[in-house]
């Protein structure tokens, strides 16, 4: 009994020896396999993110002067060889599409409007990831004996500020008679379109249009404004046109 006890153990000390050698070979030969490869480890989240959206850093919106008017381009989907976006300027909100290629570290971007209105065109401009709130380049207008532009966009966002400008308090508060009634007729349609302005809205009157657009944190965004003013600043237009009409048309007997 003792013998054959012996020998069983024996055998069974063999057998797990072979399985051993058997797995650690399949280990060895998968790691030295060159066929056999795993999908590198980011070492940080920036690396991660790069890795999973490796056009993200081109995504954003670029603001800055455009001919007499101010621009706001956003690049909005980049793909592998394609790109969609859409530029506010000059009272018009127009997409673009277009192809890009890369050399280098910079970006070379064509894109085009749709061709359907009268200002429509042609955009060509260079993202650099060195420079990666900077957007270069030019337009083309698609109308004949128009002339093109050059631009030098910097990168940002639009966002609501109801602190911004010199009648904040339009978009702060209920305004109250006599917040508005000793204003001039144009002061009080500065008031009016500065609500406007802080939405972003991109106005169609260029006189308009000059007024906010020397401001920093005027940012051309939208040209529909429904569905973005406050209560507070639906309430507040209302009473300032209220008073445009009544400035405009008693204006002359106060001495305005």
């Amino acid at each position: 009994m003792r013998i054959f006890l012996f020998w069983l153990m024996v055998v069974f000390s063999i057998a797990s020896c072979s399985n051993n050698k058997k797995n650690s070979s399949e280990t060895d030969q998968s790691v030295a396999d060159p066929n056999h490869t795993t999908a590198p480890v980011p070492q940080s989240t920036a690396a991660l993110q790069a890795l999973l959206k490796p056009f993200d850093p081109l995504l954003g919106s670029f603001v800055g002067p455009f001919g007499r008017n101010k621009i706001t381009l956003l690049i909005i989907k980049v793909t592998k060889d394609s790109v969609v976006g859409r530029t506010i300027v000059g009272g018009n909100d127009r997409p673009f599409y277009g192809t890009y290629y890369k050399e280098g570290g910079s970006y070379f971007f064509n894109a085009k409007e749709p061709g359907d209105h009268k200002d429509d065109g042609e955009f060509n401009f260079v993202f650099d990831e060195a420079h990666p709130d900077i957007l270069k380049g030019s337009w083309k207008p698609f109308a004949k004996g128009r002339e093109g532009k050059e631009y030098e966009l910097q990168r940002k966002a639009f966002k609501y500020n109801p602190d911004a400008g010199y009648y904040p308090q339009a978009s702060q508060r209920l305004l109250k008679p006599e917040d508005v009634e000793n204003e001039m007729k144009e002061d009080l349609e500065f008031m009016r379109n500065e609500i406007f302005a802080r939405h972003g809205y991109c106005f169609n009157r260029y006189d308009m249009r000059q007024q906010f657009e020397m401001e920093d944190w005027y940012v051309p965004n939208t040209v529909d404004i429904k569905g973005f003013l406050t209560d507070i600043e639906k309430k507040n237009i209302a009473l300032i046109k209220r008073y445009e009409k009544y400035a405009d048309e008693y204006g002359d007997e106060y001495g305005r």
